[in-house]
């Protein structure tokens, strides 16, 4: 069964930029592993992510509205001849390429969230034909935000060749790498072209990433942020402690150095990690409870009358 992308997370085919984000979002923490260990949970969170990758996409969207699934295996050729089609009226599109001209990578546990597909073809119908050479191959890979945080290591099948590559801690949306000689061959199968490999991270719904630095809010009671304590927080590099200081201010923001994103291609250098402070408000009290707070403030006036 075709998979709805829209379906997937809860919006309509005219949601905003804005509807569709808030919506991977919710859905994200909902499902993401380390809130739900579910196996069909786990399914769905793959299922989530694939959706907004695509759907968060100008361009990826806009060829999924009109192609459907299979949007990322067809190239510019054969989209060319299936606006033809779509001209005189033919109501079915015919793939005339086989499966080897669509190539994809492997993955082999749950860090690689979806098959990410050549969208240029095996033929190197869009990529430049070199003099007396090969064509190069244009490709997209979609890694976490965790997966970008590490060493990560991915798998291309290409030209029924396993081609192994490793990303460096700290890569970047956008960021291209080049594969030389991993590219189409000429008509000779000499002088391969080379392989060039887009990279799009995730958006994470822990952290909001800005250039190196990591944004995140944390919760805390107001009894901590009144007295000051200690508080356990998850980081892409681990569990670590932190120490709230007394009299913390809803909205205060803390700058954790070096807990950042890695900074691409320096190693030992990191960007920082940046706390945003949310206090939680105590609901419910009794009677005795709003007493002893009415104490507390009639004795913060008295102290503020007398100074």
């Amino acid at each position: 069964m075709a998979k709805d992308y829209y379906s997937i997370l809860g919006v309509n085919k005219n949601a905003k930029e804005e509807e569709i984000k808030k919506s991977f979002r919710k859905l994200a923490v909902k499902y993401h592993p380390d809130k739900n260990p579910s196996k069909d949970a786990e399914e769905k969170f793959k299922e989530i992510n694939e959706a907004y990758e695509v759907l968060s996409d100008p361009e990826k969207r806009k060829k999924y509205d009109q192609y459907g699934e299979n949007w990322n295996k067809i190239d510019e050729e054969q989209a060319r001849r299936y606006q033809q089609y779509q001209q005189q009226g033919s109501k079915t599109y015919h793939n005339e390429g086989n499966g080897s001209d669509f190539y994809g990578y492997e993955s082999t546990d749950f860090s690689d969230l979806f098959d990410s597909f050549f969208g240029k073809g095996a033929r190197g119908s869009s990529g430049k034909s070199r003099t007396k050479g090969g064509s190069d191959i244009h490709a997209e890979l979609t890694i976490t935000l965790e997966e970008a945080y590490h060493e990560t290591f991915k798998i291309f099948e290409l030209n029924n060749n396993k081609t192994r590559i490793k990303l460096k801690p700290g890569v970047y949306d956008g960021l291209m790498i080049r594969l030389p000689g991993k590219g189409n061959p000429d008509s000779k199968g000499k002088n391969p072209g080379d392989l060039y490999i887009t990279i799009h991270v995730l958006p994470d719904p822990r952290f909001e990433v800005d250039g190196t630095n990591l944004k995140q809010t944390i919760n805390i009671d107001l009894f901590k942020a009144v007295l000051g304590g200690d508080a356990e927080l998850n980081t892409l590099s681990g569990k670590i402690k932190i120490k709230i200081p007394a009299g913390t201010q809803p909205g205060k923001v803390l700058r954790l150095k070096g807990k950042g994103m890695p900074v691409y291609d320096r190693p030992g250098q990191f960007g920082d990690l940046l706390l945003s402070i949310q206090v939680q408000i105590p609901e419910n009290l009794n009677e005795e409870q709003k007493e002893l707070f009415r104490k507390l403030q009639s004795s913060l006036n008295k102290k503020q009358q007398h100074a």
